[in-house]
């Protein structure tokens, strides 16, 4: 599929297909089509093509950049058509603009949640307690990722006053835009609407039972993920979310809801923690030594103003704890790397980040 004409729109263009998409397609291989994964699972991709939806056998292919990647939810794919009405293949994977990315359950390799994503959507119930840890680690994936976050306290309707969660949650997230919802009366949705502008790309993380669905099928407009109740006593959410789903918003953009979950380990963080931390980074460059670790060095002044009280302490512990996680990840990163390159041929999830020198 060529790109739109001068002062034309391409067909996917509601789908995100913007000028990032178009200087990569250049060099699609010849006789393919344009094709958005709106949903991986189980060895098969379901995409969205101008001519409307098809599915395909999951396969990873590559792209002049010469790095292969498995497509997954969001990626932009060149499909070569089937010949008698088969399925299409899949002939490359376009290099993506950025990649949110956690650690596998093995904690071995990177996991990619959602690809060529513009935001990410950091929900949170106001009907369960603040996990300051949580939001903190979400943040660093979203920025590590090439993502602008996003804080969302859904469920305001469950609590008398939402100020204050909400002045706590912007606390923990110095520099990001907070905003509050009821997804149940409705209320709260414009200021997500503008976040969810045309042809731009926003990803939903949060913990099960956090009001993502239904969120979901409020900006959708139809009920098109399923919802479920909490469990009366701890507020903790029943998943039924299953997939990752990238879906068409009638206001503009595209929104991915995801599975709720459990686990955000840390794969790449340096730049992540920089930008969700940068009151403790500011702090830093004050420190006697530009490599302080903020725990025993002398003349940290970090550590000072923890014990001043200007900082939170235990703030600084979640950072400190982060940033060890961090280093044991590249560590990781440098012993799987080491491994595949004594196996010629392995595949690699390799993200495109939106800053300039962030390539994988």
């Amino acid at each position: 599929m060529a790109g739109a004409g001068a002062g034309e729109r391409h067909p996917l263009h509601a789908w995100g297909w913007d000028e990032r998409v178009e200087r990569w397609w250049a060099s699609a291989p010849r006789g393919t089509i344009a094709a958005r994964v709106v949903r991986a699972d189980r060895g098969r991709v379901l995409l969205q093509a101008a001519s409307g939806t098809f599915t395909a056998p999951a396969r990873a292919a590559g792209w002049s950049d010469g790095a292969e990647r498995m497509p997954t939810t969001g990626d932009w794919v060149a499909v070569a058509p089937a010949d008698a009405g088969g399925p299409g293949t899949i002939a490359g994977v376009l290099p993506r603009f950025s990649a949110v990315t956690r650690v596998d359950a093995h904690g071995q390799r990177e996991q990619v949640l959602a690809t060529n994503v513009d935001s990410v959507l950091a929900v949170h119930g106001l009907d369960r307690p603040l996990r300051g840890g949580r939001l903190e680690r979400t943040l660093v994936l979203a920025w590590e990722g090439g993502a602008q976050p996003t804080v969302v306290a859904t469920k305001t309707d469950l609590v008398d006053d939402p100020s204050p969660a909400l002045e706590a949650l912007a606390a923990l997230a110095p520099g990001v835009e907070v905003l509050a919802v009821s997804a149940h009366r409705g209320t709260g949705l414009d200021p997500i609407r503008e976040v969810l502008r045309p042809n731009r790309t926003a990803v939903m993380l949060g913990e099960s039972g956090a009001g993502k669905s239904t969120l979901t099928n409020r900006l959708v407009g139809e009920e098109v993920q399923a919802t479920r109740g909490v469990r009366a006593g701890d507020a903790k959410g029943r998943h039924t979310t299953v997939t990752r789903d990238l879906l068409l918003v009638p206001t503009g953009g595209v929104l991915i809801d995801t599975p709720g979950l459990r686990g955000l380990g840390l794969w790449e963080a340096e730049e992540g923690l920089a930008l969700a931390f940068p009151d403790i980074e500011e702090l830093a460059s004050g420190c006697r030594f530009r490599d302080c670790g903020h725990e025993r060095e002398p003349g940290c002044a970090v550590r000072a103003a923890a014990e001043a009280g200007s900082l939170d302490p235990a703030r600084l512990a979640r950072y400190a704890a982060l940033r060890r996680e961090a280093q044991e990840a590249g560590a990781r990163r440098e012993a799987v790397a080491r491994r595949e390159r004594r196996r010629p041929g392995t595949i690699t999830q390799t993200a495109w980040r939106t800053r300039p020198g962030r390539r994988r």
